[in-house]
C-alpha cells in the first residue's frame, strides 16, 4: 500500500511539474544579456518585467519575449524604443540557442556588433535601426545562413560591408545612414526586397544586378559609379604583360609584343563599344526629353519631337519649334528683365543650340546659346493648365517684387502647347551640386552655409510678402533649386511654377517644410530622398537618442564649428517640418531666428579675431 502511495505521489509531482521551461543555463545567460544591454539605462521596469535567473522568461512572460508553442524555448527577443543604452553581448545571447528574431530598433545601444553573434545560428530577423552602433560590421554575419532580414540603418558603423553572398535567402539589407566605406559586395540582387545603402562613404562600381534598383538606394557615396547611378565607372586596365624569360628573348618577344598589340585592339574595342553604347542611350534620352536644339522647318512652324516616345533626332541634337496653331498669335518672346535681351526674339532661341541639363517633374531644363555668346537656362514648363493671359500676368506680378536673392526671368514666353521661361544661366551650378558634387560639400564652410540659409530665408519671406495677395507660392524649394551667382550668392528659381498653389492654402506650409528640409540638408550633408522625410526621421531619432552631433555634416566637425549654434539652426529646421501645422513657424519667423543665429556667429568670429 505504501508502495502504491509512493508510485501515485510521484506520478502527480511528475505530471504537475514545470516540464515546459527554459534551462537554468538560458535563464542565467539572458538574464546578463539584459544587464549588459540596459547599463546606464533608466528603464521603468514593470511588474511583469522578469529578465531574472529567479523567473522563466516563457511561463512568466518576459518583456519583450515571445516563446514556441511548446512555451519551453524562447522564438523572438523584441525590445523596441525602450531607451536602452548599453552593448549587446552576443555570447551571452546565443545562449538561448533557438532565438530567431532579435529587434532592438530604436533604442542607443552602442559599441559594435560582436563577431559571437554568428553562434546564434537560427537568427532570420535582426533589426538594429536608430542605435548608436559603431565600429564594423562582423565578417561572421555571412555564417548566418537563416538571416532572412537584416537591418542596421541609421547608426554610426564603419569599415567595409561582409560578403553575404553565401545567405541565399536574405531579403532585406539595410545600411543607410552609416560611415560604410570600401565597395559593395555581390549580392543576389533578384532575391531582395528591400536594399539600401545610401549616405555612407561606399566607393567603387556598383556590383551587376544593382544596376536594376532605384538610384536612391546609393545615393550620397561620391566614390560609388555604375548603374542606375548617372556617373560612369573608368574603364579597368589592361592586365600585366607575362614574366619575361631570358631563353629564347626574339621567338618570345614577338609573341609577347603580339600579345600586347592583340591586348590593344581589344581595349579600344571595348572603349568604342561603351561609347557608342552610351551615345545611343543619350539619342534615346534626348530624343525623349524633346529635343536638344531649336529649329525652324522650311519658313513654317512645326513641333518635332513632342512626345514622350519620339524618335526625331540623333545625336545630341533633335528638334523642337511650336506648332502654326500655337505660334499664330504668340511667336513673339516677352522680355523682362535683362536690358542686353532686348533684342531677343523667339527665333534667337529656334535656331541656338542647346544641352539639356535635367528633367523634373514639372518640365525640362536647358542651356542655351544665343547668337552673341550669351548662355541662357531655359525652363520648358509641363502639363500646366493656364491660360496665356493669367500666364503673363503671374509671371509680371513675379518680376515686380525682385529680390536680389530670387533669380530674375528675363524673359517668357506662352502658346497653348508650349510654355518657356529663361533666365541668366549661372555658372557655378546649384547648392544640391554644392553639397553633394565631386568636392561634397568639404570647401563649404559653416558661415558660408548660414549666410545662405539667412538669405534664403529672407528671400523668400520677401516674397511670400509681396504675392500673398495673388496667391502665388513657390511651391517647390529644394536645393537643386536653389543656383549660385559668380559671388557664390544664392538665387531662388523657378518661384511660382507650382500650378494651382496658392499662398492662403496649403503651400505656405510646402514652403516653410521645404525651407525645414533645405537647412538640414545644408547642416547635414545628406542627400534628400521622398521629399525629406526619410532625412527628418533619421535626425528625429538622432536627437531623441541624444546623439544630436552625429548628424552634422562631418566636414562641418571637422572645421569646428560651434556646435551650439548649429543645434539652434537644427531646432529651427526641425520646427519647420513639425507634423502639427499650428506648430510650424512662418518663413518671416523662420528669416529672423537665422539672423539671429547669423549676428550672433559674427560677433563670435569678431571676438576671436581679437
Amino acid at each position: 500500500m505504501m508502495i502504491n502511495f509512493w508510485l501515485i505521489l510521484t506520478t502527480t509531482c511528475i505530471l504537475t511539474s514545470p516540464s515546459s521551461a527554459e534551462t537554468e543555463q538560458v535563464r542565467v545567460a539572458l538574464a546578463l544579456f539584459m544587464k549588459t544591454l540596459s547599463l546606464g539605462s533608466s528603464i521603468p521596469r514593470e511588474a511583469n518585467w522578469g529578465w531574472n535567473e529567479s523567473s522563466d522568461p516563457c511561463t512568466d512572460g518576459w518583456k519583450g519575449i515571445t516563446c514556441y508553442s511548446d512555451a519551453a524555448t524562447v522564438k523572438k527577443i523584441v525590445l523596441d524604443e525602450l531607451n536602452l543604452t548599453g552593448a549587446i553581448d552576443a555570447a551571452a545571447l546565443c545562449a538561448a540557442a533557438s532565438v530567431t528574431v532579435l529587434s532592438l530598433n530604436s533604442n542607443g545601444v552602442a559599441g559594435e556588433l560582436p563577431e559571437d553573434i554568428s553562434k546564434c545560428s537560427k537568427l532570420t530577423h535582426v533589426y538594429l535601426h536608430g542605435n548608436r552602433l559603431s565600429g564594423s560590421l562582423p565578417v561572421s554575419l555571412s555564417r548566418l545562413k537563416n538571416l532572412k532580414r537584416f537591418d542596421v540603418s541609421g547608426n554610426g558603423i564603419s569599415g567595409g560591408i561582409p560578403d553575404f553572398s553565401r545567405i541565399s535567402g536574405l531579403l532585406t539589407f539595410l545600411a543607410q545612414n552609416n560611415r560604410l566605406n570600401g565597395s559593395i559586395p555581390n549580392f543576389d540582387f533578384g532575391n531582395l526586397e528591400e536594399f539600401n545603402v545610401s549616405n555612407n562613404d561606399l566607393s567603387g562600381a556598383i556590383p551587376a544586378g544593382g544596376g536594376g534598383l532605384s538610384v536612391s538606394r546609393f545615393l550620397g557615396n561620391p566614390l560609388l559609379c555604375g548603374p542606375p547611378l548617372p556617373n560612369t565607372c573608368p574603364p579597368l586596365p589592361p592586365p600585366p604583360p607575362p614574366p619575361r624569360k631570358k631563353s629564347d628573348s626574339s621567338k618570345k618577344d614577338y609573341f609577347i609584343y603580339s600579345g600586347y598589340g592583340l591586348i590593344g585592339v581589344i581595349v579600344v574595342v571595348l572603349i568604342a563599344f561603351k561609347v557608342m553604347k552610351k551615345t545611343a542611350r543619350r539619342e534615346k534620352e534626348d530624343a525623349a526629353a524633346k529635343g536638344l536644339r531649336f529649329q525652324r522647318d522650311s519658313g513654317h512652324d512645326k513641333l518635332s519631337g513632342s512626345s514622350s516616345d519620339s524618335k526625331a533626332g540623333g545625336g545630341n541634337r533633335s528638334e523642337f519649334s511650336i506648332t502654326p496653331e500655337s505660334g499664330k498669335n504668340s511667336s513673339s518672346l516677352t522680355v523682362l528683365s535683362s536690358p542686353l535681351m532686348n533684342g531677343l526674339r523667339f527665333e534667337d532661341l529656334l535656331r541656338s543650340p542647346a544641352e539639356l541639363i535635367s528633367r523634373g517633374r514639372h518640365g525640362s531644363l536647358y542651356k542655351v546659346t544665343v547668337d552673341d555668346g550669351v548662355n541662357l537656362a531655359v525652363k520648358r514648363i509641363r502639363d500646366w493648365e493656364i491660360g496665356r493671359n493669367e500666364f503673363k500676368i503671374r509671371m509680371q506680378r513675379i518680376d515686380q517684387f525682385r529680390h536680389p536673392n530670387v533669380m530674375p526671368i528675363v524673359a517668357f514666353y506662352c502658346s497653348r502647347q508650349e510654355k518657356l521661361l529663361v533666365y541668366h544661366f549661372q555658372e557655378n551650378g546649384s547648392l544640391f551640386n554644392l553639397l553633394h558634387g565631386p568636392g561634397n560639400g568639404g570647401s563649404f564652410h559653416w558661415g558660408s552655409r548660414l549666410n545662405l540659409a539667412a538669405k534664403i530665408a529672407e528671400a523668400l519671406a520677401y516674397m511670400h510678402q509681396g504675392l500673398k495677395g495673388e496667391g502665388i507660392a513657390h511651391g517647390n524649394l529644394k536645393s537643386s533649386n536653389i543656383f549660385l551667382s559668380k559671388e557664390m550668392e544664392p538665387l531662388i528659381s523657378e518661384y511660382g511654377l507650382q500650378a494651382g498653389v496658392g499662398i492662403h492654402d496649403e503651400s505656405i506650409e510646402t514652403d516653410v517644410s521645404s525651407l525645414g528640409i533645405v537647412l538640414l540638408e545644408l547642416l547635414t550633408g545628406k542627400v534628400v530622398q521622398n521629399n525629406g522625410m526619410e532625412l527628418a526621421r533619421w535626425v528625429n531619432s538622432a536627437i531623441r537618442e541624444e546623439w544630436t552631433v552625429e548628424v552634422f555634416d562631418k566636414a562641418l566637425v571637422a572645421e569646428g564649428a560651434s556646435e551650439e549654434r548649429m543645434v539652434m539652426l537644427l531646432q529651427l529646421a526641425l520646427k519647420c517640418i513639425d507634423a502639427s501645422l499650428q506648430l510650424r513657424p512662418t518663413v518671416a519667423e523662420v528669416a529672423r531666428v537665422i539672423a539671429s543665429i547669423r549676428e550672433q556667429e559674427e560677433k563670435s568670429a569678431s571676438f576671436d579675431s581679437l
